[in-house]
């Protein structure tokens, strides 16, 4: 193995592309490579304790909606930042730059194509998006979270890898909790939905705790996200209802409160359904709509199909569908306990271990 070879992540916009490209680098780090991370300015801010020994920040946009002045906008921002990303690469000179998906990897991904560097490129969801499209016919490898991915040429086949998705040691650290059905006693339900889910949960989610029966809801403590401006709504009808209920806008330790869950309701990001199979726990998951991709209904649709999780399309997620589905599995408990096995049988728990390998043997590779 090439020890010390530099290799460079490209990973920016949400959560979703910078978790994994975290476990990646910590896999990375545990077999002697070196990495730097290159993000756009937006991440950069909040990318500080990322396991890094530099972060190199380049503009970056995403080009949507309908005005053209907007479009030429963010074609010129992601120009200017690819020629940022060409210079810094240019210097750095890494052996492979990673991209984890979403506008802010194709400066750096393009930048290392025009100075002939190497690329993997990550797809994390069930249909490959806007962006990893764009940069795949130049990449040198793709590597894919779900075994099946939609959108992808079929010319461009050859070179995908499925290695899953990597999750963050936090996960890694509750992924052998055994999920613990708790027979006649309390149920504890988790709900979060993450920067475009909490509202819409804060919404459905008590109105349909409401609908269900006094026994039923005896049976229940809640963990609940909730933007601070629905916290005190959330709260009040749990206090009214005289349900145990522990709100707050932000968890930092997310993955222990859903190893803590016997049912989860959330979107169903592909870092969520990653972290929902390594932990194995039960879900009712709720896809974002308004993708032009819809790659989170995708992404619920794979579990599903496992039998690790109810779909529930946000047009038809309202309290009394909700309060149905969980009047059915809290009268089945057996099906919980089916539900969190058949989840956890989705899992790919060394994904980053099987990504780095892929990354290393990319930089090994000789043309």
């Amino acid at each position: 193995m090439a020890a010390g070879k530099l290799i460079m992540l490209a990973a920016g916009g949400t959560g979703g592309h910078l978790f994994p490209a975290e476990a990646l680098s910590h896999a990375l780090h545990a077999k002697g490579m070196r990495v730097v991370l290159m993000t756009d300015t937006r991440a950069a801010e909040y990318a500080g304790s990322f396991p890094a020994e530099a972060v190199h920040a380049v503009p970056a946009a995403t080009p949507s909606g309908r005005s053209p002045l907007k479009m030429a906008a963010a074609l010129m921002k992601l120009a200017k930042g690819t020629f940022a990303a060409r210079r810094i690469i240019g210097k750095l000179k890494p052996d492979v730059v990673v991209g984890f998906g979403g506008y802010p990897t194709v400066p750096p991904v393009l930048g290392a194509s025009f100075a002939g560097v190497k690329t993997v490129i990550h797809e994390q969801n069930a249909v490959m998006g806007r962006a990893n499209r764009f940069l795949a016919g130049r990449a040198t490898a793709i590597a894919t979270g779900f075994a099946e991915v939609g959108g992808i040429a079929e010319p461009l086949k050859a070179k995908c890898r499925h290695v899953g998705n990597p999750v963050r040691p936090a996960v890694l650290e509750v992924a052998d909790h055994d999920y613990d059905w708790p027979g006649e006693g309390k149920i504890q339900l988790l709900v979060f939905g993450g920067s475009q889910g909490a509202r819409v949960m804060a919404d459905i989610v008590p109105p349909a705790i409401q609908l269900l029966s006094e026994a039923e809801r005896a049976r229940l403590t809640i963990v609940q996200q909730a933007r601070t401006e629905d916290d005190e709504r959330v709260r009040g009808i749990y206090e009214k209802l005289g349900i145990r209920a522990t709100v707050s806008p932000f968890f930092k330790d997310l993955p222990a409160q859903m190893a803590a869950a016997h049912l989860i309701i959330a979107r169903s990001g592909a870092s969520t359904v990653a972290e929902l199979t390594v932990i194995g726990r039960p879900a009712i998951l709720v896809p974002l709509p308004g993708s032009l991709d819809q790659d989170q209904a995708a992404n619920a649709a794979f579990l599903e199909g496992v039998g690790g999780a109810i779909r529930i399309l946000q047009p038809e997620f309202t309290p009394r569908h909700l309060a149905a589905e969980l009047s059915k599995l809290i009268a089945q408990p057996a099906h919980l306990t089916t539900m969190a096995a058949n989840a956890k049988s989705g899992g790919i728990p060394d994904a980053a271990d099987r990504l780095a390998d892929l990354v290393i043997a990319t930089a090994n590779f000789q043309n």
